[in-house]
């Protein structure tokens, strides 16, 4: 079993909201996605990557901005962490997909 990590960053605290931004992570070695090497997000929110078999296991604090700085710009703040279980291993041949299947945990 390898896990795959998807992190994306939502417009707002709610899963549904639009993703922002976004980062890949595949402990499988059948891809080694970059930072910047997509202009599309892999999902339109976290609801969207959640009934495509993700599973979230960290959602965004929610932590209100010190007074006078509510308008400040920063880190993006509405971080989710995802994540799937998948078959195989780096030495696997890829389908060059990336995705591999997903496994029932529970």
């Amino acid at each position: 079993m390898r896990q795959q990590v998807l992190v994306l960053y939502l417009a707002t605290s709610a899963v549904d909201s639009p993703v922002v931004g976004w980062s890949v992570y595949d402990g499988t070695g059948r891809t080694s996605p970059t930072t910047g090497d997509s202009d599309e997000p892999p999902y339109k929110s976290g609801v969207d990557a959640l009934r495509d078999g993700w599973r979230l296991f960290q959602a965004a604090q929610l932590i209100p901005p010190y007074p006078g700085s509510e308008y400040d710009v920063s880190f993006l703040k509405h971080e989710f962490f995802f994540e799937k279980l998948v078959e195989g291993s780096e030495s696997e041949e890829s389908d060059g997909t990336g995705v591999g299947e997903v496994v029932d945990a529970g």
